[in-house]
């Protein structure tokens, strides 16, 4: 009787264990910050799904530009966002076209 309970009860956990892992994750919202003329972080890694939002907190105008043109945000007025569901996984760098001094990376995993 124990062994049965024993072993049922592990089998619980491990099913329990097996759905967690396997389970997606829910899709994240994460922000950049444009600032100092800067990209705030530099280096953002997403997963795939996620939604990448730039804040303009800089005294003028800014875009998101990828350098391969996978997104671009026109302009990003001051005091003003841009968002995008990234669907794609890889790392995409991306400037600013006003600015392109102004440089940064968004990589993307599965």
């Amino acid at each position: 009787m124990r062994i049965s309970i024993f072993t049922a009860s592990l089998g619980l956990i491990m099913c329990t264990m097996s759905l967690a892992a396997g389970a997606p994750s829910r899709p994240q919202t994460h922000t950049v910050t444009i600032e100092g003329m800067q990209f705030v972080p530099e280096v953002l890694t997403v997963a795939a799904g996620d939604t990448v939002v730039w804040v303009n907190r800089d005294l003028v105008p800014h875009t998101a530009t990828s350098k391969t043109g996978n997104f671009d945000s026109k302009d990003i007025q001051v005091d003003k966002s841009w968002k995008y569901t990234i669907r794609q996984t890889g790392d995409f760098a991306y400037i600013c076209t006003f600015h392109p001094t102004m440089k940064a990376m968004l990589r993307v995993k599965q």
